[in-house]
């Protein structure tokens, strides 16, 4: 018996058009619902592709409805179907496939396309792009960029918008070299005036190492059978292998304009989002035109979405924050804000750029130095811009005065500054429901509160029901606020929050229990005893686990190890690995520098560098030459490439340094001979300094011993000087060495049975706090300081050099060659 439900039609299955379906099935709307998508998918959230592309994010993450949504609520999708005809009066659309489906209300969502400049080269006749021209639109362009990039070694990117940095940003870490290129005078120049725009660039060449070439027309593409470089207009040329085009987007209206819609920039609508004369036809997202004008942004299509789902099912839900006439919701246009992080800068934008009018308000604040721009403009008492990079701290506070009009302080640069002491953080309960706290994914308070009243009581869960904080993560500190208020003190914490890896649900002093009670010595018996299906994820974080626990009696499974463990070098990008050998206290003698010198010369080795911590590393050497170049070395592995204890940094000390008031060296030598290649869940790095001058950088290790006057020693922990910047707690002052040996010992032991995986002791000391650990650690507090030092003994004691496995690797395939990657033969097929 045919369904009595009226049939409705959606024409794209991206953010548009499957929010707008959301918001029909949450109004209860009683449809048969087809959909008919490009790609072959659910639809993702294509904000986070750029985070896909820094490989911070899994595919698997920006998924915002997988193909199970579409089945558990009913509705047709065909995925890559393209719609090519509307027939408006017989109201069925025609797709490529050769099917017809009937509508009785339709929806279009056709979306945008990324927008290709007429630059010669740029396409091969038949072909598509030129090989190594891509374009950063959809998963499909990210997946190819990352295989593409990963094999070449200089990009350039064309166009300095939001998505240029974002790709420009996303590509360093797959090449060595990136070019942002953009024809207009600033980045962001959309968003941003001149003196914000080159703040921005400003940072973004000197804290990411970015060159950016502002008023550079790009011309042509370079390269016959591959790309070579790009040529600007002024003759210039810049030599590259990968070009990336991310010059802007144009709506998709083909299939509107070929049905007789009325398009222009895009397809026309009016208030309530119906094409223009047509009582059936709705338009949303980038492919609409509203008032002339056409939004890119996300937060305007959720308001779009709310306003045509409202008048497709005749139902309203509160918090839509529309208005409606005549039973209609209507459309009246939005302001649009820009606030998130631009190739990990803070920026936000709203409104005017800069002044229009002679009596237009301007504050302004520009430390370039520091990477930072501010302004504001007021008109007639009320904020209609505003522009900040580099420091978003009032970006909240300017959006509500903006989008309503708030009244401003008498002292104008109040709306910059906190003056006279931190303002006030403002309480969430005073924060209206309906005030949009995720502008990404357009999840208002209301939403949250709803979210835990329906019985969500943890952050994370929240977050993964609404997907506020899932697109720029700007706002999650908000969320979490607002959770904790709506939770009324009860919030939960995230159980998989604690676990030690996510593949076995337990946190690590659980897990550990289990592991002994079961005497489980290998990954895989974890696994079949606590944790179901292997985990690819989690199998490093317990093969260190379980060799810290069992010493020499773990059992080693080489496919739990990461590559660089396997072969215990540490691989670049090119496939090929460094080779570090062991300096301890970073001491050395001619001999074996000479030895150092006549094996990289006669391998030929690529480059010889210094590290930071006082070690030579050769680099560039292919895997099966690995145990070769060991072997000639002879010199012990120097542990550059695990999560484990790598070096011990000294100074001179007191035999030759006039300030040195302690023997550094020989105390960093010692620490080194005892603790090295021990196992841990992140990196240990050491240093010793021979006097509080501080040569070898001891307060910003891992752990650090200074020498002070008296022959005593303080010891540092959890310090930091790379991506991350601390200096280490005092953990205690000592009289000797050799307590300096014990309680280093002692604290890496702690730390190597109660520290997450991957989790540095930059972040476990303030996590745990020195105050417990120095109770722990020095004055024995909990009783357990001598099985602390007993078990660092039995590690000490199980120590063997890895670079010994030479003369019998571990499994035959161990130092195989893996380059150069060859196109294997094609098995032919019949027609």
């Amino acid at each position: 018996m045919p369904s009595s439900r009226q049939r409705l039609v959606v024409i794209g299955n991206g953010m548009a058009g499957a929010r707008t379906v959301e918001e029909i099935l949450a109004r209860g709307g009683d449809f048969d619902i087809t959909m008919f998508g490009d790609e072959p998918y659910g639809n993702y959230n294509r904000i986070m592709l750029s985070n896909v592309l820094a490989g911070v994010e899994d595919e698997s993450g920006i998924f915002l409805n997988d193909l199970s949504w579409y089945a558990e609520n009913d509705i047709t999708l065909h995925t890559g179907v393209r719609i090519e005809r509307i027939d408006r009066y017989a109201r069925h659309v025609y797709a490529a496939d050769g099917s017809a489906t009937p509508y009785d209300k339709l929806i279009i969502a056709t979306g945008s396309s990324a927008f290709v400049p007429p630059i010669k080269g740029a396409h091969v006749p038949g072909r598509g792009y030129h090989q190594g021209v891509f374009v950063f639109r959809t998963l499909d362009d990210t997946r190819s960029m990352i295989r593409y990039a990963r094999e070449h070694q200089r990009a350039v990117v064309i166009g300095g918008g939001l998505l240029g940095l974002e790709a420009a940003r996303g590509l360093q870490n797959h090449l060595g070299h990136v070019t942002l290129v953009h024809a207009a005078g600033h980045l962001m120049n959309a968003q941003l005036n001149e003196r914000a725009g080159r703040t921005l660039q400003a940072t973004i060449e000197q804290k990411l190492g970015i060159d950016v070439v502002v008023g550079g027309m790009t011309t042509e593409i370079l390269g016959k059978h591959a790309v070579t470089g790009i040529k600007l207009a002024d003759g210039r040329v810049l030599d590259c292998d990968v070009v990336v085009i991310a010059a802007g987007i144009r709506p998709n209206t083909a299939v509107a304009a070929e049905s007789g819609l009325v398009v222009e920039r895009g397809i026309v609508v009016d208030d309530y989002m119906r094409a223009q004369d047509e009582a059936d036809i709705y338009v949303v997202g980038e492919c609409a035109q509203h008032r002339g004008q056409v939004y890119g942004l996300v937060a305007p299509l959720w308001d779009q979405a709310r306003v045509l789902a409202t008048n497709v099912s005749g139902t309203n839900v509160s918090g839509t924050n529309v208005s409606g006439t005549n039973g209609w919701a209507t459309y009246v246009g939005s302001r649009l804000v820009t606030k998130l992080k631009v190739a990990g800068v803070d920026v936000a934008s709203m409104g005017l750029q800069s002044p229009e009018r002679d009596d237009d308000e301007l504050v302004e604040f520009a430390e370039p130095r520091s990477g930072v721009y501010k302004n504001v403009i007021i008109r007639d008492g009320r904020l209609v811009g505003a522009t900040l990079v580099g420091d978003n701290g009032k970006a909240t506070a300017l959006v509500k005065a903006f989008e309503k009009g708030l009244p401003l302080p008498a002292n104008r640069a109040e709306l910059l500054f906190d003056l006279g002491g931190p303002a006030a953080e403002e309480s969430v309960a005073d924060m209206p429901d309906d005030e949009q706290v995720c502008n990404c994914n357009g999840v208002s308070k209301g939403a949250l509160k709803a979210c835990v009243d329906g019985g969500c009581k943890t952050v994370g869960g929240v977050m993964d029901k609404t997907r506020a904080g899932k697109g720029c993560g700007t706002c999650k500190p908000l969320v979490q606020r607002i959770v904790e208020w709506a939770a009324g003190g009860e919030v939960e914490e995230d159980p998989a929050a604690s676990y030690y890896v996510p593949g076995v649900p337990m946190p690590k002093s659980e897990l550990m229990a289990a592991i002994r009670q079961h005497g489980l010595t290998s990954v895989s018996s974890v696994f079949a005893t606590l944790g179901g299906e292997e985990d690819a994820k989690s199998k490093m974080g317990l093969a260190s686990l379980l060799k810290m626990m069992w010493g020499a009696d773990y059992v080693d499974e080489r496919d739990a190890r990461f590559i660089n463990d396997r072969v215990h070098a540490n691989i670049q990008k090119d496939g090929t690995f460094s080779v570090v050998p062991q300096m301890k206290g970073g001491v050395t003698t001619p001999a074996d520098l000479k030895r150092i010198a006549e094996v990289a010369e006669r391998h030929g080795v690529p480059m010889v560098k210094l590290t930071g911590g006082q070690r030579i590393d050769l680099l560039g050497i292919p895997k099966e030459k690995l145990p070769q170049i060991w072997a000639e070395l002879d010199m012990p592995s120097g542990y550059a490439y695990g999560k484990s204890f790598r070096t011990v940094k000294t100074c001179v000390g007191s035999d030759f340094c006039r300030f040195g008031v302690g023997d550094s060296t020989a105390l960093g030598i010692a620490l080194e001979e005892r603790y090295q290649g021990i196992e841990g869940p992140g990196k240990m790095k050491l240093a010793v300094t021979g006097c509080p001058r501080n040569c070898a950088e001891a307060y910003v290790k891992d752990l650090g011993v200074v020498a002070i006057d008296g022959g005593k020693w303080e010891i540092y922990v959890g310090g930091a000087a790379g991506a991350h910047v601390r200096k280490g707690d005092l953990l205690t002052t000592v009289d000797s060495a050799d307590e300096v040996i014990t309680l280093t010992g002692r604290f890496l032991q702690y730390y190597r049975e109660n520290g997450n995986w991957l989790e540095r002791t930059y972040a476990w000391v303030p996590r745990v706090g020195i105050d417990h650990i120095r109770a722990v650690v020095v004055d024995d507090a909990e009783g357990i300081a001598a099985d602390l030092d007993a078990r660092m003994s039995e590690a000490v004691a199980a120590y063997r050099d890895p670079w010994k496995e030479r003369a019998e690797p571990a499994t035959p395939g161990q130092f195989r060659t893996s380059l150069p990657l060859i196109v294997l033969p094609q098995v032919p097929v019949r027609a």
